[in-house]
């Protein structure tokens, strides 16, 4: 029945990838979706480039409802909370300004709601646009998280942990959002603070919700050639590791002496870790990529857990769970 279809409210962040975002946008008001049951947001994060003027041609064009808000704080987390508080969805649907949706994915991503009235957020598989063909190497190590892609082959997961929920790709019920506080923390204004989803996914659990994961439920993720470079492996490791330092300080509130010890563990894995570089890259082993990205990984964690140990406000942040109020 038509009045049992859940409304949703897509929120696409977006900072200056008009063109991409172009694409993004059509691939969404293309769903086999009913079309009175769903409104496109777009959240501007401050963009330079011609951002609006895309999104002034779409409104122009489209019978869809298509929002535009404007968020001049820097920082992905701002412009997904404010997204929310203008939504009018049962359900926000978050995902990026560089994704193509297949036509069914709003059908088929709603569907773990129905079936069990304890998810309160949901996946699908995320799989690769690739610019130009990738190199060997990024096909043997980096087809996966790391370059925010997901495949599983179960057709259905239902579960009380985290089944690999990504906000490029993520459906979450309206009340449990502004029940958790909303997004924390990523890249604030060039500096990582926070877990993003997974602050966001770990409040969820601890509110006693459920996870889903459907593969019927599909997105594409463009990957450009500068995604395909050992340099942007390394940052991407080197942000995680800010985000594993978050995360661990947030759930344990370690003493300055704790976090000396992880300091001093941190220190052990990145020497490891510069070793198995130099002797994998002499045998000619791949793998030696993998050991490099950590090694900005550990470097990260030190620098991040070391200013927990001196820093009285940045603990605070870090122990800050309400983002939406901000």
């Amino acid at each position: 029945m038509q009045s049992d279809v859940k409304t949703v409210s897509i929120i696409i962040p977006t900072y200056n990838r008009a063109k991409s975002l172009r694409i993004t946008i059509e691939s969404f008001i293309e769903q086999n979706y009913p079309k009175d049951k769903y409104e496109i947001i777009i959240a501007d994060n401050n963009s330079s480039d011609n951002t609006r003027d895309v999104v002034n041609e779409w409104q122009a064009k489209s019978s869809l409802p298509i929002k535009y808000i404007f968020e001049k704080r820097q920082g992905v987390h701002y412009t997904r909370n404010s997204a929310a508080k203008i939504a009018k969805g049962h359900i926000f649907y978050y995902t990026d300004d560089d994704m193509i949706a297949d036509p069914n994915l709003l059908k088929e991503i709603v569907k773990p709601f129905m079936l069990d009235s304890k998810v309160a957020t949901a996946t699908g598989r995320v799989l690769p646009k690739w610019e130009q063909p990738p190199p060997k190497w990024i096909l043997n190590l980096c087809n996966n998280f790391w370059l925010s892609l997901h495949d599983r082959k179960e057709d259905l997961i239902i579960s009380t942990f985290d089944c690999g929920v990504i906000s490029c790709h993520q459906a979450i019920k309206r009340d449990v959002f502004f029940k958790s506080g909303g997004f924390n923390p990523e890249n604030t204004a060039g500096e990582w603070i926070g877990d993003g989803e997974t602050g966001l996914n770990i409040k969820i659990k601890d509110l006693g919700y459920k996870f889903a994961f459907i593969r019927s439920s599909l997105i594409y993720h463009i990957i450009p050639p500068s995604r395909m470079t050992q340099k942007y492996l390394n940052k991407r490791l080197a942000n995680q590791g800010n985000c594993d330092s978050y995360t661990g300080y947030k759930k344990y509130i370690y003493t300055n002496w704790m976090l000396y010890k992880k300091i001093l563990s941190h220190v052990k894995n990145l020497i490891k870790n510069l070793m198995h570089v130099f002797f994998s890259f002499v045998l000619n082993k791949g793998r030696w990529r993998i050991n490099r990205a950590y090694v900005s990984y550990y470097s990260n964690r030190i620098k991040y857990d070391f200013r927990l140990t001196k820093d009285k406000h940045w603990r605070q942040l870090v122990l800050k769970n309400d983002w939406l109020n901000e």
